[in-house]
């Protein structure tokens, strides 16, 4: 079974966040933000303004005590050394926030909202320098690693876009209900009833190839060649939609999560890790990848091998409830998933190395 850690919130869990020392920040409904130090004892609580949901924290690269929390329209800078009145008060954006990212060089936060805006402030200049755009609510927005002028996003129009700083359109724009391969073409018409709605993205730490969950229950990867990016693979381990995917630290093993109940971990390395192989290859010679076990009730147990030539999970955690956020710490020299769900406590499952 999950370890839990509990008393540090009264309401549901919307996102969490782990700095480079091990300090995890979690996010609650009605205002709520807390600090664990990493074996789930407390290390902070705060009661933000207004009780507006905490939907995205993240600390910056650069600087382990700062921490960013979007709440409603508002991000506030926090200092986690001393847990109080913001440091920082940003209000750039016109409606709820979903999401934030902070560059790997500290110098840009995005900010992704409801009426589909990216707002780019400049955190030296503390003023707005791009103002980007989606049609609809947009969900998710990621800097690349290495690119820090370079970041992906996505949203409930379907779209995907690469954006460059320097431009205000998108260098590359790609509708997931478009981007179906062959074989799931006789399903097109049932996508109109289970639109690829994109919910979450994550790009692995060599910064060019990056996942996006979506609610067709589907994860697709792509990969960023120059200014656009092609579509290499995508698979299924999910009945309903992709609430959450991260990519871990290193190589390319994604960890997704569903509104199913199930944390799913992947190996993508053989699909995407050979920069020759194109993107029609990838999807012709997808492998079958037996998955080394499941996890049901906290126990590992080996699962026989699936011969449909499919990418398939290798561990899967039966959470039980929706999940709302995925993160990925160490403990006593051993990985472990954290995951947030409708309850007020953070989950923490083992993770077998790679």
């Amino acid at each position: 079974m999950a370890v839990k850690w509990t008393g540090g919130h009264s309401s549901p869990i919307l996102c969490l966040n782990v700095n480079t020392e091990g300090l995890v920040a979690s996010g609650a409904e009605r205002g709520e933000l807390t600090l664990w130090d990493g074996r789930g004892a407390l290390a902070g609580q705060l009661q933000l303004p207004k009780a507006d949901d905490v939907t995205s924290v993240v600390f910056s690269p650069r600087r382990p005590t700062s921490l960013y929390t979007s709440h409603g329209e508002t991000i506030s800078l926090l200092d986690v050394r001393s847990l109080k009145e913001p440091v920082e008060r940003f209000h750039v954006n016109e409606e709820e926030i979903n999401c934030l990212s902070v560059n790997e060089t500290d110098a840009f936060l995005a900010a992704a909202d409801d009426s589909g805006a990216i707002k780019v402030i400049d955190l030296e200049n503390k003023k707005v320098s791009r103002s980007l755009r989606h049609s609809n609510i947009c969900s998710s927005v990621v800097f690349r690693p290495r690119r820090p002028q370079s970041l992906v996003s996505c949203g409930l129009d379907m779209q995907v876009m690469l954006w460059n700083l320097h431009k205000a359109r998108p260098l590359w724009t790609t509708n997931l209900q478009e981007c179906e391969t062959e074989e799931d073409s006789p399903q097109a018409a049932g996508q109109l009833f289970n639109p690829p709605l994109a919910h979450s993205l994550s790009v692995a730490s060599c910064g060019n190839v990056f996942g996006c969950g979506a609610q067709d229950g589907k994860v697709r990867i792509f990969r960023v060649t120059g200014v656009k990016f092609e579509h290499e693979l995508e698979f299924q381990g999910h009945s309903l939609g992709v609430s959450q995917v991260l990519f871990m630290p290193e190589g390319y093993w994604l960890l997704t999560g569903g509104n199913d109940g199930k944390v799913l971990l992947w190996d993508v390395s053989s699909d995407v890790g050979k920069q020759q192989k194109s993107p029609a290859k990838s999807l012709q010679r997808r492998k079958a990848q037996a998955p080394a076990s499941t996890r049901k009730d906290g126990k590992l147990h080996k699962v026989a091998s699936n011969e449909c030539a499919r990418v398939l999970p290798k561990l899967t955690i039966e959470h039980g409830e929706k999940v709302n956020w995925i993160s990925c710490t160490e403990i006593k020299g051993s990985k472990r998933v954290l995951v947030a769900d409708q309850s007020s406590s953070v989950s923490v499952y083992p993770l077998a190395e790679p």
